[in-house]
């Protein structure tokens, strides 16, 4: 099944549980479903995008900071889709590209994306953390309607920056929160109209000293919602290691990572 993972970046689990109201009322009305997700250590961006899209930890990866630059070693969802002969795309921060495609990141080179040989065949890619998020998720779609992708990754970054800038109990960062859940209203109808399976989760959250990278709880529990007529909506205890391996179930992408069957219908 085509499959869209949207990365919020920075987002803590409370602050969603309490702030997105939309995806909330989907999940009450038995459309979807909110998990409790505890990222890996260290809390910090660029380990934890590789975990997602590779399923390995950031002490096993080897990318273990945000200040690490090279392409991954490891086989992402991406690699796992092109070998099954689907179609990739992404509207992303740069370090997506530089971790899948090339790097280090060009923008001239980089930033919008025509390349059928790399892992990621379609991208937008950004370099600012305030690149409003109303523009990011229109990328998105942009990509999704030239390219029809089996699979699309979406990651914003204004939760995170109002985060960093203001710190987890802020109204600027609830507010950032609230706004990434009416950009995914005007989208997730569509997305499953046409078939997608959808899931919305973070890499790390956010705490009051305007940071993350540690072990408490506000850093590492996030949320995972999900969203389509493949995921079976019961109890589960999945890891953030499981969702490579699951996005790869999903697109029916032969794989060789964990799975967390018990989200699956």
């Amino acid at each position: 099944m085509r499959t869209i993972l949207v990365v919020l970046d920075g987002l803590a689990y409370g602050v969603a549980h309490d702030c997105m109201g939309y995806l909330q009322g989907m999940c009450k009305a038995g459309r979807g479903r909110l998990y409790t997700l505890q990222c890996e250590l260290p809390s910090l961006s660029r380990p934890l995008y590789e975990c997602i899209l590779t399923g390995v930890r950031p002490v096993d990866s080897g990318i273990t900071h945000n200040q690490i630059v090279r392409l991954s070693n490891q086989r992402s969802v991406f690699h796992y889709a092109r070998a099954a002969h689907l179609t990739t795309a992404a509207a992303a921060y740069h370090w997506i590209s530089e971790l899948y495609n090339l790097s280090p990141f060009e923008a001239p080179r980089d930033r919008h994306t025509c390349a059928p040989e790399l892992p990621i065949q379609h991208g937008h890619f950004y370099y600012a953390d305030h690149y409003p998020d109303s523009h990011l998720f229109d990328d998105a779609e942009s990509l999704r309607v030239r390219h029809s992708p089996d699979f699309l990754l979406v990651h914003s970054m204004n939760i995170d920056d109002a985060g960093h800038t203001h710190g987890l109990s802020s109204s600027q960062y609830r507010n950032a929160t609230r706004m990434a859940d009416i950009y995914l209203s005007n989208y997730l109808p569509i997305w499953l109209e046409e078939g997608y399976q959808v899931v919305v989760t973070a890499d790390h959250g956010m705490n009051d000293d305007r940071s993350h990278g540690g072990v408490l709880p506000e850093e590492r529990e996030v949320p995972l919602f999900v969203f389509g007529s493949s995921f079976s909506l019961k109890e589960a205890t999945p890891l953030q290691a499981d969702l490579c391996g699951t996005l790869c179930e999903l697109l029916g992408a032969a794989h060789d990572k964990q799975v967390c069957r018990e989200l699956l219908a």
